[in-house]
Order: structure tokens, then sequence, then C-alpha cells
């Protein structure tokens, strides 16, 4: 009796405890750019500037390429795995004359501190401010991938952006932490919720939505339910047979993107 009472204790109580405490390791997972692979972007991507915000102490690491005069820039919140850096050996050549703003999360890239919600999305409003003041930006498209989609529909909803591209977007956090852990009482236990569907029906710019078919950590159905609350002109792209981390192979990822960014 007292071991299954044990047993009982550890599935009811600590494994439940566990998953609370651990919830920012397994949402967050920085990536640290070394002074090295800095050096290495510099000299690689020439075009590319590293510039600097500082926020509550803390300094913030973005990569900038600057737009051709009438050309959009594009600020990009990336993944929850993903060194944004990335993004130069594509993006920059497949929108001919748009500017990208590359943001590193708190934690991640060159940036400093931790990262959560209420830095995510704090700082994204304070990367749209400098580059409207600092960089001259008239037209700014937001774009998000995977867990950059929160901090993208929360910056659409709080200034003004001229489109949004979203690629395996959730509807929210607490849906897919739903999906994955029924057994969990997940909104009582998750501190970083990003609702981005109840932003969703407010938004009134064009959005790109861009869902993985073979989606196992993002189920396309989050993505499809964000869509469709969606208030303003929307496209939608399954890629077929992509998962979470292979959208960039499929020919329609970029050509949509493209086609997209240029109308």
């Amino acid at each position: 009796m007292s071991s299954a009472l044990t047993v009982l204790v550890i599935v009811v109580v600590a494994f439940p405890l566990l998953m609370y405490l651990m919830q920012d390791q397994l949402l967050f997972h920085p990536q640290p750019l070394s002074e090295q692979h800095r050096h290495q972007v510099r000299q690689r991507f020439p075009d590319a500037q590293e510039v600097f915000l500082q926020a509550d102490g803390v300094r913030l690491h973005a990569w900038h390429v600057k737009a051709q005069p009438g050309k959009p820039l594009v600020i990009y919140f990336g993944g929850n795995a993903e060194e944004v850096a990335g993004m130069l050996f594509e993006a920059p050549a497949r929108a001919p004359g748009a500017g990208w703003l590359l943001v590193s999360y708190r934690g991640y890239g060159a940036s400093e501190g931790s990262p959560s919600e209420a830095a995510i999305t704090a700082d994204a409003l304070r990367w749209y401010d400098y580059a409207v003041k600092e960089l001259g930006a008239a037209k700014v498209v937001v774009f998000g991938r995977s867990l950059g989609s929160g901090a993208a529909v929360y910056l659409a909803s709080e200034r003004k952006v001229s489109s949004v591209v979203l690629v395996t977007p959730f509807d929210s956090l607490v849906e897919v932490a739903k999906h994955h852990y029924p057994y969990l009482p997940v909104r009582l236990m998750l501190r970083h919720p990003f609702e981005s569907v109840e932003r969703a029906p407010k938004l009134s710019m064009p959005l790109l939505c861009i869902a993985a078919e073979r989606d196992q950590v993002i189920p396309a159905a989050h993505a499809r339910r964000l869509y469709d609350a969606w208030g303003g002109p929307k496209q939608w792209v399954e890629l077929p047979g992509a998962d979470h981390n292979s959208t960039d192979g499929i020919p329609a990822f970029w050509q949509s993107i493209t086609a997209f960014l240029q109308q």
C-alpha cells in the first residue's frame, strides 16, 4: 500500500511540480553567439550591421540589413532554438530590396539576459520603435516563426505594421501544451501563455500564414485556428510533407514569402 501511495504522490504532485519548475528550459533554448561566430557573420555578410539597444540594464542585439528606398523593413522573430543570423543566408536574396532586422531574444545571439514572454513582447516594441525612429523605417512588416509568432502577433496588435508573416505559428501556447500534456493543468501552470488567438480578431493588416503539414511540434490545426480568427485579409499556405523544422526546404516556403512581400 505504501509503495502504491508513493507512486501516486509522484504522479499527481511531483511530476507536475517538476514540469512547472522546468517549463522555461522546455520552452526556451537560447543560442548564444560566440565572438568568433559574430566575426564570421560580419565577414561573410558585410551588408549586415550589428545594432544594439539598452533595456532594463540589459544589452539587446540584432542584425540589420538596410532597406532600399520604398521597400519595407522586415522585423524577424525566430524560433525557440534559432540563432537568427542564419536567416542572412537566404532572406536578403529572396526579398530583393527589403530591409531586415533580425532580433535576438534575451539570452540568444549576442543579447544579454534571460527570455520570457514579458521580456520578448516588451523588447519587440522596443525594436519596432528603434526601427522607426533610428533606422527611418516607413513601412514595417513583422515576421514570426514558431515561438516568434507570439512576438509578431503581439507587436502587430500594439504598433502600426503593414503586414504579417507567420511560419508554423500557434493559437496559444496553452493550447499547444494541452495537446502535448493533456493530463496536466497547463492553463494554471504555464507562465508564458502567448495568447495570440485573442489578439487576432482585432488585426486588420494582411497576413501570410505558413503551416507544415506534418508538424508534430505545433500541429497545423493550431496555426489554422489563429488564421481563422485573423480579422484582416489573409493567405494560407500549407507545405506538403514538411515538419516543424523542414519548412525552408520546401520551394513554396520562400516563393510564397517573396510574392507576399512584393505585393
